[in-house]
């Protein structure tokens, strides 16, 4: 198998795992690789739902937007993608997801605490919050860079009247960052439905768990338990 079919492998693989965990919303949001030979991100097309995709329907987006293979139309949002690769070297994967959990943490302007494991990849650094640019759509370079200097060094960031983004080493670490940092914002709603939060994992459980509970080998197995799920096409 080629690098580019095992990248457009992974994007198919990486929309039935977001459509087992629920994150669905419609035909928008969309999960991108790393082109190996620089060219710019494999993506979900723009038009289709995460259910929707198929190794037929991937694109290569190129650095300025243009579709250099496929069929499928871009997203507005590619620049997301594209700026983020550029700012972060060590990011291959990147996840665009608009979960309403989401937008409701993010509204409150509190810190996510590690109520649970969920949270454990989103506290060192802080998980960030886009909030010194629009709330709507990350669809010029401008925007796209603001976006990646706000993620600094974070697995994600939390996009205000928006969604969120996650970025990760490779495909499953990304998805499943997405997938636990909705449970985490999940988890800190309901704890300040009850009246706000009075315990959770210190900095040195946190650091401990980062490494045991979420270590490459955990974040794969739960990514590969999604695509089982999910079905792939």
């Amino acid at each position: 198998m080629s690098e580019a079919a095992g990248q457009v492998d992974d994007v198919v693989a990486a929309c039935a795992a977001l459509t087992s965990a629920g994150l669905g919303d419609m035909i928008w949001g969309h999960p991108s690789v790393r082109d190996s030979e620089g060219r710019g991100a494999w993506m979900k097309p723009a038009g289709y739902g995460f259910e929707e995709i198929d190794h037929e329907r991937v694109v290569l987006v190129s650095w300025s937007g243009e579709v250099i293979e496929g069929t499928g139309n871009r997203h507005l949002e590619y620049p997301i993608h594209t700026q983020i690769y550029q700012a972060r070297p060590d990011v291959n994967a990147i996840v665009h997801t608009h979960a309403a959990t989401f937008a409701a943490f993010a509204s409150l302007d509190v810190p996510l605490h590690p109520l649970s494991h969920d949270a454990v990849p989103f506290t060192d650094p802080p998980l960030p919050r886009l909030s010194a640019v629009t709330g709507s759509l990350i669809a010029t370079a401008n925007l796209g860079a603001a976006l990646a200097a706000a993620l600094g060094t974070s697995n994600g960031i939390l996009l205000p009247s928006h969604g969120a983004v996650t970025v990760g080493r490779d495909i499953a670490s990304a998805v499943m960052y997405s997938v636990l940092l909705e449970r985490a914002c999940r988890t800190e709603l309901a704890a300040l439905a009850a009246g706000g939060p009075k315990i959770w994992s210190s900095d040195e459980e946190t650091a401990s768990k980062r490494a045991d509970v979420w270590s490459s080998a955990q974040l794969e197995a739960g990514y590969r338990y999604l695509i089982r799920s999910g079905g792939t096409r």
